[in-house]
């Protein structure tokens, strides 16, 4: 959704980069692309009665809550002894651009309350506080009650190994959808020792992991057509993440 004419845009970019330097986020689960994604699973022991299963975050900015991030916020902002001053300034804008959340449907205007806005540069930022703070919170009681041996998070997808003849996937999704009323998850097992996830099919043998390329069925293998009035570094960046991704990553694909 574009959010580049609603008025909070600029402010939102402001918020989004002074909060990246005065509150910095711990990033202790997330994992930011396949590279990083292979080597957490490379460090991870694996056991013949592991198993493997995704989570994924239903409708993931509907499900933020926006009143409870920001005492989340300022609680933040005071460990790092931020002046009162900027915390107040930057409280100011947190509640400027979350009431700006708001689209056109048949002519109207429909607003949302208590939830983030698609499109805003903020959301991605308060969506990590939310969940890196609900993260801090519950995940190591969640890890002893269900023997959770990995767990690594990207955006709103979740990879979890854990021992199957202790709990469950059902178990593990009914414990995270009791988290937070608004906070819903869906979950996939393993299917034949195989999980896809991010853009990788995750294969479990008795010892260790190999992973290969996932490719959807509607995959179509075909790129941006150079002569195409897409711009040039679009065009590149696609060739570029291919051969980065067979260049970095220990694919047997």
């Amino acid at each position: 959704m574009n959010w580049r004419n609603a008025l909070a845009y600029e402010l939102s970019r402001l918020f989004t980069d002074k909060n990246k330097h005065i509150v910095p986020l711990h990033n202790a689960f997330n994992i930011k692309n396949t590279q990083d994604l292979i080597r957490n699973l490379n460090e991870t022991p694996l056991l013949p009665h592991y198993s493997l299963a995704s989570l994924e975050i239903r409708k993931l900015y509907s499900s933020i809550l926006v009143k409870m991030t920001r005492t989340i916020l300022t609680d933040m902002l005071k460990h790092e002894l931020v002046t009162p001053q900027s915390q107040q300034e930057i409280l100011k804008w947190y509640d400027i651009i979350t009431k700006e959340n708001y689209f056109a449907h048949n002519k109207d205007t429909v607003i949302h309350y208590d939830s983030l806005t698609m499109g805003a540069p903020s959301s991605g930022l308060i969506a990590e506080i939310f969940l890196q703070h609900t993260e801090h919170i519950h995940l190591a009681h969640l890890t002893h009650k269900h023997r959770i041996i990995n767990y690594c998070r990207n955006v709103d997808n979740v990879l979890l190994i854990f021992d199957y003849n202790h709990t469950s996937i059902q178990m593990i999704l009914d414990d995270f959808n009791s988290l937070h009323q608004k906070l819903q998850f869906t979950a996939e097992a393993e299917r034949d020792y195989t999980l896809n996830y991010l853009d990788i099919s995750i294969h479990r043998t008795p010892t260790n992991i190999k992973t290969t390329i996932y490719r959807k069925p509607t995959f179509m293998d075909t790129l941006i057509c150079y002569n195409s009035n897409y711009p040039t570094h679009h065009k590149y960046a696609a060739v570029r993440f291919l051969f980065n991704r067979l260049d970095s990553c220990n694919l047997q694909q």
